[in-house]
């Protein structure tokens, strides 16, 4: 084992936290950040050596969703841009159409009597379909640090909290799943894999119902992203606006980010812009 819980607690004592835009200076190294749009909390950070500026941006997203803002334009230009390129070229489809795949799918599913399984990381992704599901027919945290949020969901929250579901309730454990209706479960990958979906994980033509009858599998399996991650549309607009001289590509698998790199010599053929992208 890497490390226990004892570890963990033993490591809270050296966390400082600091807010957004503020500028610290340890060993005359300046540094700050800006909202990153991909989680609550999740932060870029711009940081000044000798005068030269190397912004990071992890994980980050210039789409604003449901309730968290898109990622900042920083007001300065770096000299150094490290980015993600999680998806490379690919693009995104537009929000309006995901989530109508996403809602009709459900609807289809319920009406038939159906199940739905939706596996969702549960920082960020989960509230956001959950919000989707709750407007088509918790959450402390994302109570408590309103003000992280984008503007729909701040002025939501002057009359009203967006987090308190009306159709939508915590389920604890297997055992309080009561499968006597059409229902739709949320869970992350690996709870669904390790309990509600483990029978049918690869695709049997019969699985044994709660009653200890079989009866033969009906499924679909659809596949409709919701991901945070700043796609080759967010990116190279991202990169028009801050015009860095130096672009390092990390976080994407090799080819995807091989594609990128291409594409984005070829954008900024015309400014000498010099693009690296290390390997991992």
């Amino acid at each position: 084992m890497l490390y226990d819980e004892q570890d963990i607690l033993r490591s809270m004592d050296k966390i400082e936290v600091i807010d957004f835009h503020q500028t610290l200076d340890v060993n005359s190294i300046r540094f700050w950040c800006y909202t990153a749009g991909h989680v609550l909390g999740a932060a870029m950070f711009m940081v000044d050596l000798a005068g030269v500026r190397v912004l990071y941006t992890g994980d980050y997203s210039r789409e604003e969703d449901r309730h968290l803002r898109a990622a900042e334009i920083p007001q300065f230009s770096p000299d150094i841009c490290i980015i993600e390129s999680t998806y490379g070229v690919q693009l995104h489809q537009p929000r309006n159409v995901r989530e109508k795949r996403f809602t009709d799918v459900i609807h289809s599913t319920i009406s038939q009597g159906g199940r739905v399984l939706i596996p969702a990381f549960a920082l960020g992704r989960a509230q956001e379909l959950l919000l989707i599901l709750d407007e088509y027919w918790c959450m402390a945290v994302y109570q408590t640090y309103i003000n992280s949020m984008n503007e729909r969901i701040r002025n939501q929250f002057a009359n009203s909290n967006p987090f308190d579901f009306k159709h939508i309730s915590p389920l604890k454990s297997i055992e309080n799943f009561n499968d006597v209706s059409p229902s739709v479960v949320m869970a992350s990958p690996n709870g669904l894999q390790r309990m509600l979906a483990k029978t049918i994980i690869n695709e049997p033509k019969e699985v044994t119902l709660m009653n200890g009858l079989t009866a033969p599998l009906n499924m679909q399996v659809h596949y409709i992203s919701f991901s945070a991650h700043a796609d080759f549309a967010q990116t190279s607009t991202f990169l028009k606006e801050l015009m860095p001289p130096n672009i390092i590509l990390v976080h994407g698998e090799p080819n995807e980010m091989g594609r990128l790199k291409q594409k984005l010599i070829t954008q900024f053929a015309d400014r000498n812009t010099k693009i690296i992208s290390p390997k991992n």
